[in-house]
């Protein structure tokens, strides 16, 4: 630990997250914005769906640390999203698991602290031409994605937490079927700054007090 302190952001998901640092990727937007006000850490897993997440909680946020993170901001649907596979070797969680396993990441996360924040970004849409293109593989498909988007949504309107629906924010950019992914399901520039903006809006419209808007943290050392 280095001080002095500043408030904690760890994001936590999977490979959107694990390279959210590289390209241009929303995790850099961030770091960049919040430089010398608050700490970004990476909690990121390629591959990984909300079912691999639940059995490492305990250890990526322990309930017994004396720093807990300011805000949280939390991508899995995803590779729970893909298509089931007849072998069964897929990251395929089925949509009412997913739900679950979503809720006790929620639990989790608001046990940690009474500031701790959440956000929850949903699955966003995919480019299925692209992802036969690049990676030769037919199974994941944006209707299937949308079901997923949806039930993380209505899960954090239940237990009264931020998510950011990625599904729609991408269809609102004309040209998102062919600027914003590198291979059809990761993000270019162009998709990590949509979602970057997104989650900036959310924290500068949120009622936390404290705030964590990048204009409301005081400046270290200034």
């Amino acid at each position: 630990m280095v001080g002095p302190r500043r408030p904690q952001f760890v994001l936590f998901g999977s490979s959107i997250v694990q390279g959210s640092f590289g390209k241009q990727g929303w995790g850099a937007i961030l770091a960049d914005i919040y430089a010398r006000k608050a700490d970004i850490f990476v909690r990121g897993y390629a591959g990984w769906n909300s079912m691999k997440a639940v059995e490492v909680l305990d250890q990526v946020f322990p309930k017994d640390e004396a720093i807990q993170p300011s805000l949280v901001i939390v991508y899995f649907g995803g590779n729970d999203s893909v298509l089931p596979h007849p072998n069964g070797l897929s990251s395929h969680v089925p949509l009412h698991e997913y739900v679950e396993n979503m809720r006790n990441i929620a639990i989790h996360l608001k046990s940690l602290s009474e500031k701790t924040r959440i956000i929850f970004l949903t699955a966003p849409p995919v480019n299925e031409a692209q992802i036969l293109q690049v990676l030769g593989v037919e199974d994941r498909k944006n209707e299937q994605c949308k079901k997923y988007a949806d039930a993380c949504v209505k899960l954090s309107q239940e237990m009264k937490i931020k998510a950011i629906d990625l599904c729609t924010a991408f269809k609102q950019q004309d040209d998102w079927l062919t600027t914003c992914f590198t291979d059809g399901i990761h993000l270019s520039p162009d998709g990590s700054k949509i979602v970057a903006k997104e989650i900036l809006k959310v924290i500068m419209e949120a009622d936390w007090k404290p705030s964590l808007d990048w204009e409301s943290l005081p400046m270290e050392f200034a």
